[in-house]
Protein backbone atom coordinates (compact mmCIF):
# COMPACT_ATOMS: atom_id res chain seq x y z
CA UNK A 1 0.00 0.00 0.00
CA UNK A 2 1.43 3.42 -0.95
CA UNK A 3 0.84 6.93 0.31
CA UNK A 4 -1.22 9.19 -1.80
CA UNK A 5 0.44 11.99 -3.67
CA UNK A 6 -1.33 14.56 -1.53
CA UNK A 7 0.37 13.28 1.58
CA UNK A 8 3.91 13.26 0.18
CA UNK A 9 4.63 17.02 0.38
CA UNK A 10 3.43 17.07 3.97
CA UNK A 11 5.70 14.16 4.87
CA UNK A 12 8.72 15.74 3.19
CA UNK A 13 8.06 19.05 4.97
CA UNK A 14 7.73 17.26 8.31
CA UNK A 15 11.00 15.36 7.85
CA UNK A 16 12.80 18.49 6.75
CA UNK A 17 11.60 20.38 9.81
CA UNK A 18 12.60 17.53 12.15
CA UNK A 19 16.07 17.29 10.69
CA UNK A 20 16.51 21.03 10.89
CA UNK A 21 15.40 21.16 14.53
CA UNK A 22 17.73 18.27 15.42
CA UNK A 23 20.73 19.91 13.80
CA UNK A 24 19.87 23.22 15.41
CA UNK A 25 19.60 21.71 18.86
CA UNK A 26 22.93 19.96 18.33
CA UNK A 27 24.71 23.22 17.57
CA UNK A 28 22.86 24.95 20.37
CA UNK A 29 24.28 22.46 22.88
CA UNK A 30 27.87 22.89 21.66
CA UNK A 31 29.62 25.63 23.68
CA UNK A 32 31.44 28.26 21.70
CA UNK A 33 35.17 27.73 21.33
CA UNK A 34 37.10 29.37 24.17
CA UNK A 35 39.19 32.29 23.15
CA UNK A 36 42.94 31.48 23.16
CA UNK A 37 44.71 33.11 26.11
CA UNK A 38 46.95 35.95 25.14
CA UNK A 39 50.66 35.08 25.04
CA UNK A 40 52.64 36.09 28.12
CA UNK A 41 54.31 39.45 27.78
CA UNK A 42 57.90 39.45 26.64
CA UNK A 43 60.46 40.18 29.36
CA UNK A 44 61.56 43.76 29.62
CA UNK A 45 65.04 44.87 28.72
CA UNK A 46 65.80 45.26 32.42
CA UNK A 47 64.71 41.68 33.09
CA UNK A 48 66.81 40.32 30.25
CA UNK A 49 69.88 42.21 31.47
CA UNK A 50 69.25 40.96 35.01
CA UNK A 51 69.17 37.38 33.67
CA UNK A 52 72.53 37.93 31.97
CA UNK A 53 73.98 39.36 35.18
CA UNK A 54 72.73 36.30 37.07
CA UNK A 55 74.61 34.10 34.61
CA UNK A 56 77.81 36.11 34.94
CA UNK A 57 77.61 36.01 38.75
CA UNK A 58 76.41 32.39 38.99
CA UNK A 59 73.17 33.58 40.58
CA UNK A 60 69.50 32.66 40.42
CA UNK A 61 68.13 33.53 36.93
CA UNK A 62 64.53 33.62 38.18
CA UNK A 63 65.46 36.73 40.18
CA UNK A 64 65.39 38.55 36.84
CA UNK A 65 61.60 38.26 36.88
CA UNK A 66 61.46 40.61 39.86
CA UNK A 67 63.06 43.39 37.88
CA UNK A 68 60.66 45.59 35.95
CA UNK A 69 57.71 47.97 36.33
CA UNK A 70 56.53 48.79 39.84
CA UNK A 71 52.95 49.00 41.09
CA UNK A 72 51.52 51.96 43.00
CA UNK A 73 53.09 50.64 46.23
CA UNK A 74 56.55 50.38 44.68
CA UNK A 75 56.59 46.57 44.43
CA UNK A 76 57.89 44.80 41.33
CA UNK A 77 55.11 43.51 39.09
CA UNK A 78 55.51 40.05 37.59
CA UNK A 79 52.95 39.41 34.81
CA UNK A 80 51.38 35.94 34.90
CA UNK A 81 53.31 33.39 32.91
CA UNK A 82 56.33 35.62 32.38
CA UNK A 83 59.63 33.81 31.90
CA UNK A 84 62.98 34.83 30.57
CA UNK A 85 65.14 32.88 28.19
CA UNK A 86 67.65 32.30 30.99
CA UNK A 87 65.34 30.32 33.30
CA UNK A 88 65.87 26.56 33.17
CA UNK A 89 68.65 26.79 30.59
CA UNK A 90 72.26 25.75 31.18
CA UNK A 91 74.87 28.47 30.74
CA UNK A 92 77.45 27.50 28.11
CA UNK A 93 80.49 28.74 30.03
CA UNK A 94 79.64 27.07 33.33
CA UNK A 95 78.52 23.92 31.52
CA UNK A 96 81.72 23.74 29.50
CA UNK A 97 83.83 24.28 32.61
CA UNK A 98 82.08 21.42 34.40
CA UNK A 99 82.49 19.04 31.47
CA UNK A 100 86.24 19.75 31.52
CA UNK A 101 86.34 19.22 35.30
CA UNK A 102 84.46 15.93 34.87
CA UNK A 103 87.08 14.70 32.42
CA UNK A 104 89.86 15.82 34.79
CA UNK A 105 88.43 13.87 37.72
CA UNK A 106 88.16 10.73 35.58
CA UNK A 107 91.77 11.42 34.54
CA UNK A 108 92.69 11.16 38.23
CA UNK A 109 91.59 7.52 38.34
CA UNK A 110 92.31 6.50 34.76
CA UNK A 111 95.22 6.72 34.26
CA UNK A 112 96.50 8.78 37.24
CA UNK A 113 95.72 6.54 40.22
CA UNK A 114 96.28 3.38 38.16
CA UNK A 115 99.83 4.49 37.31
CA UNK A 116 100.56 5.86 40.79
CA UNK A 117 99.52 2.63 42.50
CA UNK A 118 100.82 0.48 39.66
CA UNK A 119 104.32 1.87 40.05
CA UNK A 120 104.34 1.24 43.80
CA UNK A 121 103.58 -2.49 43.68
CA UNK A 122 105.87 -5.30 42.58
CA UNK A 123 106.14 -6.26 38.91
CA UNK A 124 103.94 -9.34 39.28
CA UNK A 125 100.98 -7.27 40.52
CA UNK A 126 101.07 -4.15 38.34
CA UNK A 127 98.23 -5.24 36.05
CA UNK A 128 96.06 -6.34 38.97
CA UNK A 129 96.04 -2.80 40.34
CA UNK A 130 95.16 -1.36 36.95
CA UNK A 131 92.42 -3.97 36.43
CA UNK A 132 90.97 -3.11 39.84
CA UNK A 133 90.77 0.58 38.89
CA UNK A 134 89.11 -0.28 35.58
CA UNK A 135 86.71 -2.77 37.17
CA UNK A 136 85.65 -0.27 39.81
CA UNK A 137 85.06 2.40 37.15
CA UNK A 138 82.69 0.10 35.27
CA UNK A 139 80.85 -1.29 38.29
CA UNK A 140 80.32 2.07 39.99
CA UNK A 141 79.06 3.65 36.76
CA UNK A 142 76.34 0.99 36.48
CA UNK A 143 75.32 1.45 40.12
CA UNK A 144 75.34 5.24 39.76
CA UNK A 145 73.10 5.14 36.67
CA UNK A 146 70.64 2.73 38.25
CA UNK A 147 70.42 3.97 41.85
CA UNK A 148 73.38 5.98 43.11
CA UNK A 149 72.71 9.42 41.69
CA UNK A 150 69.14 9.34 42.95
CA UNK A 151 70.08 8.04 46.40
CA UNK A 152 72.64 10.83 46.79
CA UNK A 153 71.02 13.83 45.09
CA UNK A 154 67.33 13.00 45.08
CA UNK A 155 65.01 14.25 47.81
CA UNK A 156 61.77 12.25 47.57
CA UNK A 157 62.60 10.45 50.84
CA UNK A 158 62.89 13.85 52.56
CA UNK A 159 65.54 12.12 54.67
CA UNK A 160 68.84 13.36 56.12
CA UNK A 161 70.44 9.99 55.29
CA UNK A 162 69.39 9.10 51.72
CA UNK A 163 68.01 11.06 48.78
CA UNK A 164 65.14 9.41 46.94
CA UNK A 165 63.95 7.31 44.02
CA UNK A 166 62.96 10.00 41.54
CA UNK A 167 66.15 9.72 39.48
CA UNK A 168 66.44 5.92 39.39
CA UNK A 169 67.86 4.82 36.02
CA UNK A 170 68.56 8.50 35.34
CA UNK A 171 64.86 9.24 34.83
CA UNK A 172 64.43 12.94 34.03
CA UNK A 173 68.15 13.65 34.24
CA UNK A 174 68.46 15.80 31.15
CA UNK A 175 70.23 18.96 30.03
CA UNK A 176 68.12 21.31 32.15
CA UNK A 177 69.75 22.36 35.45
CA UNK A 178 68.72 20.83 38.75
CA UNK A 179 68.42 24.09 40.67
CA UNK A 180 68.81 22.32 44.02
CA UNK A 181 72.53 22.18 43.12
CA UNK A 182 73.28 24.51 40.22
CA UNK A 183 71.45 27.22 38.29
CA UNK A 184 73.63 27.08 35.19
CA UNK A 185 74.92 23.51 34.82
CA UNK A 186 72.94 20.75 33.09
CA UNK A 187 71.80 18.06 35.47
CA UNK A 188 73.23 15.32 33.25
CA UNK A 189 76.63 17.04 33.36
CA UNK A 190 76.36 17.47 37.14
CA UNK A 191 75.48 13.80 37.52
CA UNK A 192 78.50 12.73 35.46
CA UNK A 193 80.76 15.02 37.47
CA UNK A 194 79.58 13.45 40.71
CA UNK A 195 79.97 9.98 39.17
CA UNK A 196 83.71 10.57 38.90
CA UNK A 197 83.89 11.18 42.66
CA UNK A 198 81.98 7.94 43.21
CA UNK A 199 84.50 6.08 41.01
CA UNK A 200 87.73 7.31 42.59
CA UNK A 201 86.62 6.91 46.22
CA UNK A 202 86.52 3.09 46.38
CA UNK A 203 89.50 2.94 44.00
CA UNK A 204 91.60 4.59 46.72
CA UNK A 205 90.98 1.55 48.95
CA UNK A 206 92.99 -0.54 46.50
CA UNK A 207 96.23 0.94 47.82
CA UNK A 208 95.91 -0.61 51.26
CA UNK A 209 95.04 -4.13 50.13
CA UNK A 210 97.21 -4.29 47.01
CA UNK A 211 98.81 -7.60 46.04
CA UNK A 212 96.59 -9.82 48.20
CA UNK A 213 92.85 -9.34 47.49
CA UNK A 214 91.12 -11.37 44.80
CA UNK A 215 89.56 -9.39 41.96
CA UNK A 216 86.09 -10.92 42.38
CA UNK A 217 86.16 -10.25 46.13
CA UNK A 218 87.10 -6.62 45.54
CA UNK A 219 84.18 -6.03 43.17
CA UNK A 220 81.75 -7.67 45.60
CA UNK A 221 83.11 -5.57 48.45
CA UNK A 222 82.90 -2.32 46.45
CA UNK A 223 79.35 -3.01 45.28
CA UNK A 224 78.11 -3.39 48.84
CA UNK A 225 80.32 -0.57 50.16
CA UNK A 226 78.79 1.94 47.76
CA UNK A 227 75.30 1.31 49.17
CA UNK A 228 76.28 1.14 52.84
CA UNK A 229 78.94 3.86 52.97
CA UNK A 230 79.35 6.11 49.94
CA UNK A 231 75.75 6.80 48.90
CA UNK A 232 74.49 7.61 52.43
CA UNK A 233 77.58 9.64 53.35
CA UNK A 234 77.57 11.65 50.12
CA UNK A 235 73.91 12.52 50.65
CA UNK A 236 74.48 13.47 54.27
CA UNK A 237 77.25 15.91 53.28
CA UNK A 238 76.15 17.20 49.85
CA UNK A 239 72.46 16.30 49.43
CA UNK A 240 69.91 19.10 49.65
CA UNK A 241 68.29 17.42 52.68
CA UNK A 242 71.55 16.03 54.06
CA UNK A 243 72.25 15.63 57.76
CA UNK A 244 75.64 17.38 57.57
CA UNK A 245 75.14 19.80 54.66
CA UNK A 246 75.68 22.94 56.69
CA UNK A 247 76.17 25.24 53.70
CA UNK A 248 72.90 24.62 51.85
CA UNK A 249 70.52 22.75 54.16
CA UNK A 250 69.13 25.21 56.70
CA UNK A 251 67.66 22.29 58.63
CA UNK A 252 70.88 20.27 58.85
CA UNK A 253 71.31 18.77 62.30
CA UNK A 254 75.10 19.00 62.01
CA UNK A 255 76.32 22.28 60.51
CA UNK A 256 79.50 20.83 59.02
CA UNK A 257 81.17 21.78 55.72
CA UNK A 258 83.16 19.76 53.19
CA UNK A 259 83.98 21.57 49.98
CA UNK A 260 85.27 18.70 47.82
CA UNK A 261 85.35 15.48 49.79
CA UNK A 262 87.48 15.33 52.94
CA UNK A 263 84.90 13.18 54.72
CA UNK A 264 82.99 11.78 51.74
CA UNK A 265 86.03 10.68 49.73
CA UNK A 266 89.25 10.53 51.75
CA UNK A 267 88.13 9.68 55.27
CA UNK A 268 85.61 7.08 54.14
CA UNK A 269 88.03 5.28 51.82
CA UNK A 270 91.07 5.68 54.10
CA UNK A 271 89.48 4.32 57.27
CA UNK A 272 87.73 1.53 55.35
CA UNK A 273 91.08 0.65 53.77
CA UNK A 274 92.71 0.27 57.19
CA UNK A 275 89.97 -2.05 58.45
CA UNK A 276 90.01 -4.15 55.29
CA UNK A 277 93.80 -4.57 55.34
CA UNK A 278 93.66 -5.62 59.01
CA UNK A 279 91.00 -8.24 58.23
CA UNK A 280 93.01 -9.49 55.25
CA UNK A 281 96.26 -9.68 57.15
CA UNK A 282 99.71 -8.81 55.80
CA UNK A 283 101.17 -9.90 52.48
CA UNK A 284 103.20 -13.08 52.39
CA UNK A 285 106.72 -12.22 53.52
CA UNK A 286 105.75 -8.82 54.93
CA UNK A 287 108.50 -7.58 57.22
CA UNK A 288 110.89 -10.27 56.02
CA UNK A 289 111.05 -9.96 52.24
CA UNK A 290 111.88 -6.59 50.62
CA UNK A 291 108.89 -5.21 48.70
CA UNK A 292 110.14 -2.00 47.04
CA UNK A 293 108.15 -0.18 44.32
CA UNK A 294 108.91 -1.69 40.95
CA UNK A 295 108.79 1.64 39.04
CA UNK A 296 109.09 5.06 40.66
CA UNK A 297 108.92 6.46 37.13
CA UNK A 298 105.31 5.27 36.80
CA UNK A 299 104.64 6.54 40.32
CA UNK A 300 105.95 9.99 39.42
CA UNK A 301 103.93 10.12 36.18
CA UNK A 302 100.82 9.06 38.07
CA UNK A 303 101.43 11.72 40.71
CA UNK A 304 101.61 14.42 38.07
CA UNK A 305 98.34 13.22 36.56
CA UNK A 306 96.69 13.21 39.98
CA UNK A 307 97.85 16.76 40.65
CA UNK A 308 96.55 18.03 37.30
CA UNK A 309 93.28 16.13 37.57
CA UNK A 310 92.75 17.36 41.13
CA UNK A 311 91.99 20.84 39.82
CA UNK A 312 88.80 19.37 38.39
CA UNK A 313 88.18 17.72 41.74
CA UNK A 314 88.60 20.88 43.83
CA UNK A 315 87.89 23.85 41.56
CA UNK A 316 85.03 21.96 39.93
CA UNK A 317 83.32 21.53 43.29
CA UNK A 318 82.22 25.15 43.00
CA UNK A 319 79.92 23.82 40.22
CA UNK A 320 80.58 27.00 38.23
CA UNK A 321 83.44 28.91 36.67
CA UNK A 322 83.27 31.62 39.33
CA UNK A 323 85.34 33.27 42.03
CA UNK A 324 84.91 30.37 44.45
CA UNK A 325 86.40 28.02 41.84
CA UNK A 326 89.27 30.44 41.31
CA UNK A 327 90.01 30.47 45.04
CA UNK A 328 89.91 26.67 45.23
CA UNK A 329 92.29 26.48 42.27
CA UNK A 330 94.74 28.81 44.01
CA UNK A 331 94.66 27.23 47.45
CA UNK A 332 94.99 23.75 45.94
CA UNK A 333 98.16 24.77 44.11
CA UNK A 334 99.77 26.39 47.15
CA UNK A 335 98.98 23.66 49.66
CA UNK A 336 100.05 20.86 47.32
CA UNK A 337 103.39 22.40 46.39
CA UNK A 338 104.23 23.23 50.01
CA UNK A 339 103.29 19.73 51.22
CA UNK A 340 105.38 18.16 48.46
CA UNK A 341 108.39 20.21 49.54
CA UNK A 342 107.76 19.67 53.27
CA UNK A 343 107.61 15.87 53.08
CA UNK A 344 110.84 15.67 51.06
CA UNK A 345 112.46 18.25 53.36
CA UNK A 346 111.68 16.13 56.42
CA UNK A 347 113.23 13.14 54.67
CA UNK A 348 116.36 15.16 53.97
CA UNK A 349 116.76 16.31 57.57
CA UNK A 350 116.02 12.87 59.07
CA UNK A 351 117.67 10.57 56.53
CA UNK A 352 120.00 12.83 54.61
CA UNK A 353 118.24 12.27 51.27
CA UNK A 354 115.05 13.60 49.70
CA UNK A 355 113.42 10.80 47.69
CA UNK A 356 111.22 10.97 44.62
CA UNK A 357 108.71 8.82 46.50
CA UNK A 358 108.75 11.43 49.27
CA UNK A 359 107.99 14.25 46.84
CA UNK A 360 105.15 12.19 45.32
CA UNK A 361 103.70 11.23 48.70
CA UNK A 362 103.88 14.82 49.93
CA UNK A 363 102.08 16.13 46.84
CA UNK A 364 99.23 13.63 47.23
CA UNK A 365 99.00 14.38 50.97
CA UNK A 366 98.74 18.10 50.22
CA UNK A 367 95.96 17.46 47.72
CA UNK A 368 94.09 15.33 50.25
CA UNK A 369 94.31 17.72 53.19
CA UNK A 370 93.34 20.83 51.24
CA UNK A 371 90.35 19.15 49.59
CA UNK A 372 87.69 19.81 52.27
CA UNK A 373 88.72 23.43 52.82
CA UNK A 374 90.06 24.69 49.46
CA UNK A 375 86.92 26.70 48.66
CA UNK A 376 86.68 28.22 52.13
CA UNK A 377 90.20 29.40 53.04
CA UNK A 378 92.64 32.15 52.11
CA UNK A 379 95.96 31.72 50.34
CA UNK A 380 97.87 32.26 53.60
CA UNK A 381 95.83 29.54 55.27
CA UNK A 382 96.65 27.26 52.34
CA UNK A 383 100.35 27.66 53.11
CA UNK A 384 99.74 26.47 56.69
CA UNK A 385 97.67 23.58 55.38
CA UNK A 386 100.56 22.61 53.11
CA UNK A 387 103.08 22.48 55.96
CA UNK A 388 100.80 20.35 58.15
CA UNK A 389 99.84 18.13 55.19
CA UNK A 390 103.50 17.42 54.54
CA UNK A 391 104.34 16.72 58.19
CA UNK A 392 101.42 14.85 59.81
CA UNK A 393 100.87 12.16 57.12
CA UNK A 394 104.68 11.81 56.88
CA UNK A 395 104.90 10.71 60.49
CA UNK A 396 101.78 8.53 60.10
CA UNK A 397 103.40 6.67 57.21
CA UNK A 398 106.94 6.44 58.57
CA UNK A 399 106.43 6.13 62.34
CA UNK A 400 102.86 5.08 63.17
CA UNK A 401 102.80 2.34 60.55
CA UNK A 402 106.04 0.87 61.88
CA UNK A 403 104.88 1.02 65.49
CA UNK A 404 101.55 -0.73 64.84
CA UNK A 405 102.94 -3.07 62.14
CA UNK A 406 99.87 -3.09 59.89
CA UNK A 407 100.41 -3.81 56.19
CA UNK A 408 98.92 -0.76 54.48
CA UNK A 409 100.70 -1.60 51.23
CA UNK A 410 100.66 1.82 49.56
CA UNK A 411 99.94 4.06 52.57
CA UNK A 412 96.28 4.69 51.84
CA UNK A 413 95.52 5.03 55.54
CA UNK A 414 98.48 7.28 56.33
CA UNK A 415 97.72 9.67 53.47
CA UNK A 416 93.97 9.55 52.91
CA UNK A 417 92.51 8.66 56.31
CA UNK A 418 94.94 10.72 58.39
CA UNK A 419 95.11 13.48 55.77
CA UNK A 420 91.35 13.62 55.21
CA UNK A 421 90.68 13.75 58.95
CA UNK A 422 93.28 16.50 59.37
CA UNK A 423 91.73 18.48 56.52
CA UNK A 424 88.22 18.22 57.93
CA UNK A 425 89.53 19.39 61.31
CA UNK A 426 91.50 22.33 59.85
CA UNK A 427 88.41 23.43 57.90
CA UNK A 428 86.74 24.18 61.23
CA UNK A 429 89.60 26.54 62.13
CA UNK A 430 90.33 28.23 58.82
CA UNK A 431 87.05 28.64 56.89
CA UNK A 432 86.03 32.27 56.39
CA UNK A 433 83.06 34.01 54.72
CA UNK A 434 85.46 36.61 53.30
CA UNK A 435 86.52 33.96 50.78
CA UNK A 436 83.16 32.25 50.25
CA UNK A 437 80.04 34.28 50.97
CA UNK A 438 77.93 31.11 50.87
CA UNK A 439 79.13 30.48 54.42
CA UNK A 440 76.90 33.36 55.47
CA UNK A 441 73.74 31.77 54.05
CA UNK A 442 73.03 29.30 56.86
CA UNK A 443 76.24 29.40 58.89
CA UNK A 444 76.70 33.03 59.92
CA UNK A 445 76.27 32.09 63.58
CA UNK A 446 78.53 29.01 63.28
CA UNK A 447 81.66 29.97 61.30
CA UNK A 448 84.36 31.26 63.62
CA UNK A 449 82.45 30.04 66.65
CA UNK A 450 81.20 26.46 66.91
CA UNK A 451 82.17 25.23 63.42
CA UNK A 452 85.05 23.16 64.79
CA UNK A 453 82.65 21.23 67.02
CA UNK A 454 80.39 20.57 64.03
CA UNK A 455 83.38 19.27 62.07
CA UNK A 456 84.27 16.90 64.92
CA UNK A 457 80.72 15.54 64.84
CA UNK A 458 80.99 14.93 61.09
CA UNK A 459 84.36 13.22 61.55
CA UNK A 460 82.89 10.91 64.21
CA UNK A 461 79.92 9.90 62.04
CA UNK A 462 82.18 9.25 59.06
CA UNK A 463 84.50 7.09 61.17
CA UNK A 464 81.67 5.07 62.68
CA UNK A 465 79.91 4.46 59.37
CA UNK A 466 83.08 3.54 57.47
CA UNK A 467 84.46 1.20 60.12
CA UNK A 468 81.26 -0.65 61.04
CA UNK A 469 80.10 -1.10 57.43
CA UNK A 470 83.53 -2.30 56.31
CA UNK A 471 83.69 -4.95 59.04
CA UNK A 472 80.25 -6.27 58.09
CA UNK A 473 80.86 -6.29 54.34
CA UNK A 474 84.34 -7.81 54.58
CA UNK A 475 83.24 -10.76 56.70
CA UNK A 476 80.17 -11.42 54.53
CA UNK A 477 82.28 -11.43 51.36
CA UNK A 478 84.89 -13.59 53.09
CA UNK A 479 82.21 -16.14 54.03
CA UNK A 480 80.67 -16.25 50.55
CA UNK A 481 83.58 -15.78 48.13
CA UNK A 482 86.74 -15.68 50.18
CA UNK A 483 89.01 -12.65 50.19
CA UNK A 484 92.54 -13.85 49.47
CA UNK A 485 93.95 -16.06 46.75
CA UNK A 486 95.68 -19.23 47.86
CA UNK A 487 99.34 -19.07 48.82
CA UNK A 488 100.56 -20.33 45.46
CA UNK A 489 98.54 -17.74 43.51
CA UNK A 490 99.65 -14.91 45.77
CA UNK A 491 103.27 -15.97 45.41
CA UNK A 492 102.88 -16.16 41.64
CA UNK A 493 101.25 -12.73 41.52
CA UNK A 494 97.72 -11.53 40.88
CA UNK A 495 98.47 -10.53 37.29
CA UNK A 496 98.60 -14.18 36.27
CA UNK A 497 96.27 -15.72 38.87
CA UNK A 498 93.40 -13.22 38.41
CA UNK A 499 93.89 -12.01 34.84
CA UNK A 500 96.13 -14.45 33.00
CA UNK A 501 98.43 -11.66 31.85
CA UNK A 502 101.81 -10.18 32.67
CA UNK A 503 102.65 -6.51 32.82
CA UNK A 504 106.16 -7.05 31.51
CA UNK A 505 107.48 -9.80 29.24
CA UNK A 506 111.23 -10.03 29.03
CA UNK A 507 112.45 -11.83 25.94
CA UNK A 508 115.75 -13.61 26.23
CA UNK A 509 118.43 -12.70 23.74
CA UNK A 510 119.25 -15.45 21.28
Amino acid sequence: MTCSRSRRPKLVAFLTLAIGLGIGSLFAQTPPAAAAPPPPPAPTLEQRIAGLEAYMGNGDPSAALKVGPKDKDGNATIPAGLTTSSVGVAGPGHNGFMMICTALVLFMTLPGLALFYGGLVRTKNVLSVMAQCLGIAGLVTILWWAFGYSLVFGKSFNSPFLGGTEYFFMKGVDSAPNTDYAFWVSQNVFSMYQLMFAIITPALIVGAIAERLRFSALLAFVGAWMFLVYFPLAHMVWGSTGLMNGVWNAGASIKAIDFAGGTVVHMSSGWSALILCLILGPRMGFGKTPMPPHSLVLCMVGTGMLWVGWYGFNAGSAVAADGVAANAFTTTTLATAVACFTWAGLEYFIRGKASVLGFCSGAVAGLVVVTPCCGFITSNSAMLVGVLAGAVPFFACTKLKGMLKYDDALDTFGVHAVGGTLGAFLTGFLATPSVNSNLSTNLKDVVGKSLLLEQVKAIAITLALSIVATVIIAYVVKAILGLRPDAEAEQQGLDLSDHGEEGYIYESKS
